[in-house]
């Protein structure tokens, strides 16, 4: 206990939301980290928390700048979930941040990790946290089998994980804010020195505790299930220019990424050409499409080729579905695009296509 409270102590990185006490700063870290890197998350944060620096002004945003804001991080849901839950706290706890971690709870997107990552780093509560760093030094530490995604293995380390949050706010000396510092420790000690691979045991703090270390299977901890095989998939993406504007659609509410503007797009075989597909379904006719190169990405299992064409058209907006517009490069620079289409909006732009 006292020697991971000493490590952190000496060891840990110097990040932006960890100089705040604040539970609405803590919370829009955690909520930025889940699924995304420290790296990628410290400006984003940083430039949230300039715009949007407390609970009421996130409830009274308008939705497109909240979207704008988290726009790269992916998963955006995230996003329109603290928007949400920051008009609860406005609504039910008049603006203040709520402390009793069953109110966490009953926040919009708060689960049992979040609600227990704000409560004991921002409010020093002994509660616990599990997340994937903190399961995979605890799978270790203990030896522990089975996948831990599974209920009986998930729930042992959560009671692992509150055991042990508990017992440093029962130790006495080690300095004031035990809880907040412990958890933060675990976290730490997973992303630094427990990695996923090559983790480095002999500057662990509890290496001479670890079941896994002593048997030398530290690889085969934590136990996860075999991953789901990678699907490809594709993508028709249309270019349309009309006197200097680029023709973009919002993603209408239920979609996945609803609230987003993007080029036009749809789904298409590998073997299908993109440009019959497009023409039908913006009703272009006969389009001279110019091919532009590829543009991969993945998003959890699947694997997206975007084939994208060009071509100087102006549809009949009017006989379209959903919300459309003709966009300058400028503007497009200020709508939130999801990350796959700000990245071709950049890649056009470095090409001198728009």
């Amino acid at each position: 206990m006292e020697s991971l409270l000493a490590w952190f102590d000496r060891n840990a990185r110097d990040l932006p939301w960890r100089r705040t006490r604040d539970p609405y700063g803590v919370w829009i870290s955690e909520v930025m980290l889940q699924q995304t890197q420290v790296r990628t998350v410290v400006g984003y944060w940083e430039r949230w928390m300039r715009e949007l620096p407390d609970v009421a002004s996130l409830a009274e945003a308008a939705d497109d700048r909240v979207l704008k804001l988290w726009e790269g991080l992916g998963y955006y849901s995230r996003a329109r979930n603290l928007q949400r839950a920051a008009r609860r706290i406005v609504g039910v706890h008049g603006g203040r941040f709520p402390e009793a971690h069953a109110d966490l709870l009953e926040l919009p997107g708060v689960g049992r990790y979040t609600a227990g990552a704000i409560a004991s780093i921002a409010f020093d509560q002994p509660q616990p946290i599990l997340d994937g760093n903190v399961i995979r030094v605890l799978s270790r530490i203990g030896a522990i089998p089975g996948d831990p995604k599974s209920k009986p293995v998930s729930e042992r380390l959560w009671s692992e994980a509150a055991q042990l949050v508990g017992e440093a706010a029962a130790a006495e000396g080690a300095g004031t804010r035990r809880c907040a510092r412990f958890n933060q420790a675990l976290m730490e000690l997973g992303a630094t020195v427990c990695t996923p691979t090559s983790p480095n045991c002999p500057a662990c703090p509890w290496s001479q505790a670890c079941h896994a270390h002593a048997r030398k299977e530290v690889d085969r901890f934590p136990e996860t299930a075999v991953r789901p095989t990678v699907t490809a998939r594709f993508v028709a993406t249309a270019i349309l220019r009309h006197q200097g504007r680029l023709l973009v659609h919002r993603r209408e509410g239920g979609d996945v990424n609803a609230g987003f503007w993007e080029f036009p797009n749809e789904e298409i075989r590998k073997d299908q050409d993109p440009g019959p597909v497009l023409a039908r379904w913006l009703s272009l006719g006969s389009v001279a499409w110019t091919p532009l190169a590829d543009l991969r990405h993945a998003i959890t299992r699947y694997r997206f080729t975007q084939r994208i064409v060009l071509a100087d058209a102006s549809p009949d907006l009017a006989r379209l579905s959903g919300e459309w517009r003709w966009a300058t490069p400028e503007e497009l620079e200020s709508l939130a695009l999801t990350g796959a289409h700000r990245r071709l909006f950049r890649r056009l732009r470095d090409d001198g296509l728009a």
